[in-house]
């Protein structure tokens, strides 16, 4: 079970974020496109039913994320969620009752053949629960830097692939992030309590990376095409959140010859994750 009930939980967080990426995508598609960082997109947004019901999705995903990260280590939770993809496009269609050609459901077969290659070869391990506050003081500035730093540079750009690819790894970022801070924050609530949980630090941190990620996420998808923005989002909260497991939480990954198969999932991955984004560039 040490194995089984993460990835269960996992696997509904991506199914929900999947639903929710669908959900909102539609809703974001009906406001007015904005060249600048605007806030009062989702006031906008907050009146079309459809993002409401992704919101939800959302929250749902969340408790389903923050169980997982709590019996299971970053580097195997985060890496699931590359399904998000396959699956909202899957959804998708079903929304929209059109069939996905031959070619997709290759490149669906991929994302999932190349994510269990790479997981079973990397085979992280590890569950920490507590993270020095020195490894925090230097995480933290990090990725908040890179954060600002591609949010503006997305942000100057016109809408386009450079700009929805440069949010989409902002984004990611901020999820990964958001994933850490959460790991931290659920084992506290686990050991001590909801008291404790709403008065740790990490609570509140992951409820901002949280709503910087929404925000983004949501000019992401308005400032270029999918298949831009989606394989930096999808591969870049995974390898990220792969990096901090390991630098904050000691997770390890097997090494050796076994970086082969890892780097041959990793390859399928990245094809599959690119061909679903071109074909979900043209999703309704």
């Amino acid at each position: 079970m040490g194995v089984v009930l993460p990835v269960l939980f996992a696997l509904f967080a991506a199914f929900s974020n999947a639903l929710a990426t669908v959900l909102q995508r539609r809703a974001a598609l009906t406001v007015p496109q904005s060249d600048g960082f605007r806030f009062g997109l989702v006031l906008d947004l907050l009146r079309r039913p459809l993002w409401i019901g992704g919101i939800l999705a959302v929250i749902a995903a969340g408790v389903g994320q923050a169980v997982a990260l709590a019996t299971g280590a970053l580097a195997l939770v985060q890496p699931l969620f590359v399904l998000e993809l396959p699956l909202a496009l899957l959804i998708a269609s079903l929304v929209t009752r059109q069939r996905l050609p031959g070619a997709l459901w290759l490149a669906v077969a991929g994302v999932v053949a190349g994510l269990g290659v790479a997981l079973v070869a990397a085979s992280p391990m590890g569950n920490r629960t507590d993270v020095p506050a020195e490894r925090w003081m230097v995480a933290l500035p990090a990725c908040a830097v890179v954060v600002a730093a591609l949010a503006v540079a997305g942000m100057r750009l016109p809408p386009g692939r450079a700009r929805a690819g440069c949010l989409g790894a902002a984004t990611a970022v901020c999820y990964a992030l958001t994933a850490a801070l959460m790991k931290s924050a659920v084992h506290v609530l686990d050991d001590s309590g909801f008291v404790a949980f709403l008065t740790t630090w990490e609570t509140y941190a992951f409820g901002a990376s949280g709503i910087c990620a929404l925000l983004l996420l949501e000019h992401a998808m308005q400032g270029g095409p999918l298949v831009a923005s989606q394989p930096a989002l999808t591969l870049g909260d995974a390898s990220i959140s792969i990096a901090l497991g390991v630098v904050l939480y000691e997770e390890h990954l097997r090494s050796g010859w076994w970086l082969l198969p890892q780097l041959l999932g990793i390859a399928l991955i990245c094809g599959g994750v690119l061909a679903l984004a071109r074909a979900g560039e043209g999703a309704p």
